[in-house]
């Protein structure tokens, strides 16, 4: 089926974001069933036309699908498992942060209970959420996504990864280490440059120069990760490698910390020592692909 405007949702969970999940449902049409702990998290939305639900039970009864947004998933577990909470046939999208065992986990926990599962991840601050800058990831069975999105719509721009139940939760934090490392990258070279009396602001349209920059790179650098070969068609990792040393130095001699350029010259001084100092910068990914035993 595709859900039209109108169709009834259930959303468990009104931390904030469990609030803007349930806000944009209303402002879409659909008619939408709370539950909550603390029952006072819900009073902005009853105002606007939710129902609040008495049960837990009662509010997955209400809903053509049911979104979970808890702390993590031992609460959903919590809050679902109880013997009087009949699943079967329900429609669950967890949006509930966790790792992708968990998340595998669950969909098996929810299928042998007779539920459909979705598991989701939401790549947006609250104040997004309802608009196309809001991205919701969602990973398990094709039909039951396509089944419900047309209502899922309501909450931005909402994204099918595939079969695999975890591969939401891996996207979430794939993109976490995206976000981290280009944020840190910054603030080395925003440290560096406040030593010679320049500003964040000042720095901030270089930086972000770059990033976009180095972002283009990332389709050709992908092909040679994909098909396993690393020619040195910009520049050889030995060649980056004798760069990263000037950072350190640079940082040293500044007084700035270098703990994390030195972090990134030791991963590539042992690609270097296994001989692939003539290749290209992504062949570094067999050293992130692997675990570091200390």
């Amino acid at each position: 089926m595709n859900n039209k405007p109108g169709t009834p949702v259930t959303v468990i969970g009104l931390g904030l974001m469990g609030q803007a999940l349930a806000g944009a449902f209303l402002k879409a049409g659909h008619p939408t069933t709370v539950w909550n702990r603390t029952t006072s998290k819900a009073d902005q939305l009853v105002a606007r036309g939710a129902r609040l639900a008495p049960t837990v039970g009662d509010a997955i009864r209400a809903g053509a699908l049911t979104i979970i947004c808890v702390t993590d998933y031992q609460a959903m577990h919590e809050l679902l498992g109880a013997s009087d909470i009949e699943l079967r046939g329900t429609m669950l999208i967890n949006l509930t942060s966790g790792d992708s065992t968990q998340a595998r986990e669950a969909a098996q926990w929810a299928e042998q209970r007779g539920a459909h599962y979705l598991d989701g991840a939401i790549m947006a601050i609250p104040p997004a959420i309802g608009s196309a800058d809001a991205v919701i990831l969602h990973s398990g069975p094709q039909s039951d996504f396509e089944a419900h999105r047309s209502t899922l719509d309501a909450l931005g721009t909402v994204t099918y990864l595939g079969a695999d139940h975890g591969l939401a939760s891996l996207y979430d934090v794939a993109g976490l280490a995206m976000m981290w490392s280009v944020l840190n990258a910054w603030l080395q070279g925003t440290a560096l440059l406040r030593t010679a009396g320049v500003d964040a602001a000042t720095y901030a349209p270089f930086a972000q120069q770059i990033a976009t920059g180095v972002a283009e790179w990332l389709p050709g650098y992908a092909q040679q990760i994909d098909s396993g070969s690393f020619p040195a068609e910009v520049s050889a990792l030995e060649t980056d490698a004798r760069a990263m040393a000037h950072l350190i130095e640079e940082s040293e001699a500044v007084g700035v910390n270098a703990e994390l350029p030195k972090l990134i010259k030791a991963m590539a001084d042992r690609a270097i020592t296994a001989g692939h100092g003539g290749e290209q910068y992504p062949v570094l990914i067999e050293e992130f692909g692997k675990p570091r035993n200390d």
